[in-house]
């Protein structure tokens, strides 16, 4: 048996897990669906199945447990504050019922944070002070490193609240928040896969035209991305809208927190070369900062879509040993 943690990444449509060594080796991942009809009794279910796979499979029990989710999360009890995301979480006792019901230390922080944690431990910000991590997925997530430092905040959100800045205040769809046009709305993988959706919708042709009046859910960002590869106007046109979108909310992520790179992440990276290239030209370009002229570097994450689950088991590692957050 090797000495393991295991980290959770509890996404809006999926429940990512897996071992994770002291070094970041990963084993027995596993993936199962989450979102917000599943309820709390079945996602602790899914965490027991998941722990007791696990530790089936690698011969005994793990030194901790890391979650990450979304919301702003006290790392002792759980999310603490998401209305409407995902039923029943809010609130919810998830860190000490888990603990019990394994016997495992368990710990849980919210999932930007917890990618950056990521990159600090074992991806591109090992050898940074300065960063900032930004997810791209169901919604926008994003952690910051500062000085070296991960900070928390007595309100439990600092670094973590990207996704929540007002980018088109007038006539942008309402998010959670209660706000409209936030880069939850705006900058997101489903951001893109609703822009095509909308135009598809008033009868705009597409290659996806057919695939959508038969099944308007079928229309995703994969399928999004299918439509630019085979150059279909609708397609090419909302990216370029939605890549430009994205460029604005890192500009204003290096205005605020004036990081040395910016590292992506999440299932929307899986299509960067379609957009990353003008994504670092748009934020070159519209940078205020000194030196005048000097980029900040947008990288993609080594880690990729096994960010959250590493980030949570560097969280774990340090429950297990002890430190403090």
């Amino acid at each position: 048996m090797k000495d393991y943690v295991i980290g959770f990444d509890v996404g809006g449509t999926r429940l990512k897990s897996g071992a994770v060594t002291r070094r970041g080796k990963m084993m027995a991942p596993g993936i199962n669906p989450s979102g917000f009809a599943l309820g709390m009794g079945n996602l602790l279910k899914a965490f027991r199945g998941e722990v007791a796979r696990i530790s089936e499979k690698l011969g005994g029990k793990p030194q901790a447990i890391g979650l990450g989710f979304p919301g702003a999360v006290d790392p002792e009890v759980g999310v603490v504050y998401l209305p409407g995301k995902l039923k029943g979480l809010e609130g919810y006792p998830i860190v000490k019922r888990l603990a019990k019901a394994t016997g495992v230390p368990v710990i849980a922080d919210n999932d930007g944070r917890i990618s950056i944690y990521a990159e600090r431990h074992y991806g591109l910000a090992q050898d940074q002070d300065w960063a900032v991590s930004i997810t791209l997925g169901t919604g926008v997530g994003s952690g910051v490193l500062l000085d070296g430092k991960i900070l928390r905040d007595p309100h439990l959100q600092f670094g973590t609240q990207m996704s929540h800045i007002v980018m088109q205040a007038n006539g942008g769809r309402l998010c959670i928040t209660n706000a409209r046009g936030t880069a939850d709305m705006m900058c997101s993988a489903t951001a893109l896969a609703n822009q095509v959706r909308d135009g598809l919708s008033r009868g705009i042709p597409s290659v996806l035209s057919d695939a959508y009046f038969k099944d308007a859910d079928s229309i995703d960002f994969k399928a999004v991305i299918r439509g630019v590869s085979r150059k279909d106007r609708l397609c090419v046109d909302e990216l370029q809208h939605w890549t430009r979108n994205l460029g604005w909310l890192l500009v204003s992520a290096v205005h605020v927190y004036a990081p040395e790179r910016i590292i992506l992440s999440g299932g929307a990276t899986n299509a960067a070369e379609h957009f990353l290239a003008p994504l670092q030209q748009h934020v070159n370009e519209h940078l205020f900062r000194h030196p005048v002229g000097e980029g900040v570097p947008i990288m993609l994450s080594k880690l990729r879509n096994h960010a959250g689950v590493l980030g949570s088991a560097a969280l774990a590692w340090e429950k297990a040993d002890g430190d403090k957050l």
